[in-house]
């Protein structure tokens, strides 16, 4: 086949996974952004969809990715969460190439910087997922602003807008010629692949086997946050070769994020769970204070429940060995504030469906759960018991999986054993 007979290559640069807004603190899922958007969108335009993760590589991906931001027909950058990597992929693709180059954001986007002369293509997400009827609109013009650059080929980059007497255009890339386009850089489908079953061992909770999958893709992508934090916790939650090696190596893992400077909610959200489970293998105070320095960074960065609800029972938990009682009055008191805060998040949650609600509309019924369950200890913790057992009953019966129940019931026996040890504190 011919240079000019095959596919049309589109690379997307973007970040991958759930990344955190900063400058609205929002969560946003932008593999559902690549997946139902901008993938669709490419491949109904008859193009060939390319994101970093599938990319082949020998461990460095700087080449492959400069050749791809050079060669690709089109290159679609979103910048949602002012993710640095993707600004910095489009300056060079800007550098690169005049022309074919499509810029997206999730309109609450706050630019870094002065671009406001570019052309940047809203969408909206509704936290972590995204409106059916949204996702089609914005599909559609997508194809539209797809079809008509590859056909007029005028030039977007502002580089070659103020400096055009830099070699370049239709002419400059048909001068590579054939030998150089076919030297682009081969797409891994295996990359593709070992993603979903990775999913697919998540969901019926086969850990060994995910982390085994989540090795072979970081060979891929040596330095990819998502897959090193999903690697920490498919590792802790497989227990082997015991549950305390196990979290051992889950903290080794997750290392390589730099926890104790980190500003990313996740990992910190895995940093403190992997040592609260330390501490309660070994009862080590230093364990207690780390989890809870974690979740509360994480808390207060994020302002999700779930930081939140686990910092609060970890300051309860840690009241409850506190040397002073007025050391233990202190964190209990904190736990009421935060347990007060988490109870307006998860309320809002369960009011507007944001943060619950799938790609189509659809409740996700695991995750209501959750909010539901966070919402009864919350309550539970704060004393109003009567309205905890009413919402207790409701999630109960709404459960997904039987032992989902079971789960909330063991949370909050361990709560009400520190909350008996500190009924007789002096307040």
């Amino acid at each position: 086949m011919s240079a000019e007979q095959k596919k049309k290559k589109c690379f997307v640069v973007m970040g991958f996974g759930m990344k955190t807004d900063y400058a609205t603190g929002r969560v946003l899922d932008l593999d559902k952004t690549y997946r139902i958007i901008i993938k669709k969108a490419v491949e109904e335009a008859g193009l060939e969809c390319i994101r970093a993760d599938n990319v082949m590589h020998s461990g460095i991906i700087d080449k492959p990715m400069y050749e791809l931001l050079l060669d690709a027909d089109l290159v679609i950058a979103d910048l949602s969460t002012s993710n640095a990597n993707a600004i910095y992929e489009l300056g060079v693709r800007h550098a690169l190439r005049p022309y074919t180059t499509i810029i997206i954001a999730e309109k609450q986007f706050k630019f870094p910087f002065d671009i406001g002369h570019l052309l940047v293509r809203p969408y909206e997400h509704l936290g972590t997922g995204i409106d059916a009827e949204e996702a089609e609109k914005v599909r559609e013009e997508l194809k539209r602003a797809i079809a008509e650059l590859l056909e007029k080929q005028e030039v977007d980059s502002p580089v070659h807008t103020f400096l055009p007497q830099l070699v370049g255009g239709k002419a400059g890339a048909a001068s590579r010629g054939a030998d150089d386009a076919a030297a682009a850089p081969a797409v891994d489908e295996s990359a593709g692949m070992l993603m979903e079953l990775f999913r697919q061992a998540r969901a019926k909770e086969n850990w060994s086997g995910a982390v085994d999958l989540l090795n072979m893709l970081l060979q891929k992508r040596p330095t990819d946050e998502h897959l090193i934090q999903q690697l920490a916790l498919a590792t802790y939650k497989s227990k082997q070769p015991d549950a305390e090696t196990a979290l051992l190596n889950a903290r080794q893992i997750l290392g390589r994020l730099n926890p104790e400077q980190t500003t990313d909610p996740e990992t910190l959200g895995l940093w403190g769970a992997v040592h609260k489970r330390l501490w309660d293998l070994k009862k080590d105070d230093a364990l207690l204070d780390e989890a809870i320095r974690a979740h509360e960074k994480g808390f207060y960065l994020k302002n999700d429940y779930y930081n939140g609800i686990n910092l609060a029972f970890l300051l309860n938990a840690r009241a409850s060995v506190a040397k002073t009682p007025r050391e233990a009055v202190a964190d209990f008191v904190t736990a009421e504030r935060v347990r007060r805060r988490v109870i307006e998040i998860c309320e809002k949650i369960l009011a507007t469906g944001v943060g619950i609600t799938g790609d189509k509309g659809e409740t996700d019924k695991q995750e209501k759960f959750w909010v539901q369950a966070t919402l009864v200890e919350a309550y539970y913790g704060i004393g109003e018991k009567a309205k905890a057992d009413e919402l207790k009953a409701k999630a109960a019966a709404e459960a997904p999986e039987p032992w989902m129940a079971g789960s909330l019931n063991e949370q909050l026996e361990k709560l009400e054993k520190y909350l008996a040890i500190q009924s007789s504190l002096p307040v």
